[in-house]
């Protein structure tokens, strides 16, 4: 008889993103299935033009899939703020027990784009961020105020701030292989501190 997974994860791309195999969210998804954990990667739709009702459809239903009682949702880019929507309008009707934001970004950024405008982030108190925590660059190009001044402080979660060489957590910026997000998912005690890859 098949053991059911320690834990579970949903990891969630961004726009733009056709979940290639040198991302860091490849490479994740991969080290964590090695081990038998349950991990969702999907491929939202329609990357390059995405609808916010249609990815709201698709987390809610991939994160109602999961097995394990251990949840984990990474969120990377646009997802970060699909997240705050889903939480926004109720969505999320089981916490996970951890949710990481990894480099949000800025509704002013977001706004100058027609394919995600609709993806400002909304209004949202502090209290509904179930032990969430925030990683980003300094030199983020997509969030130019920062993510700890611009997410951080007014949604009150702890973040973790990366050097601006990291910029955008990316591709582009040499993010294939992430030891220290793969470290934090096996173990994600409170006192890690994310690294550069």
């Amino acid at each position: 008889m098949p053991t059911s997974p320690t834990r579970a994860y949903l990891i969630l791309h961004g726009w733009q993103n056709h979940r290639p195999t040198p991302h860091w969210q490849h490479h994740l998804t991969t080290d964590l299935r090695a081990p038998g954990h349950e991990v969702h990667h999907p491929q939202l739709p329609d990357p390059d033009t995405p609808d916010l009702d249609t990815w709201l459809a698709e987390l809610t239903r991939h994160l109602g899939e999961l097995k394990a009682d251990d949840r984990t949702v990474i969120c990377h880019s646009l997802a970060c703020v699909l997240w705050l929507h889903a939480l926004h309008r109720d969505l999320v009707t089981v916490q996970p027990d951890r949710v990481l934001l990894v480099a949000p970004p800025a509704p002013e950024i977001l706004a100058r784009y027609p394919e995600v405008s609709a993806f400002a982030p909304p209004p949202l108190a502090p209290e509904r961020l179930h032990r969430t925590r925030l990683v980003a660059s300094a030199g983020d190009p997509y969030c130019p105020g920062g993510a700890a001044k611009v997410y951080g402080e007014p949604l009150r979660i702890r973040t973790d701030v990366l050097p601006a060489s990291e910029a955008h957590l990316d591709l582009p910026a040499g993010y294939g292989s992430w030891p220290s997000m793969l470290e934090w998912c096996l173990d994600p005690a409170e006192e890690h501190t994310f690294v550069p890859r």
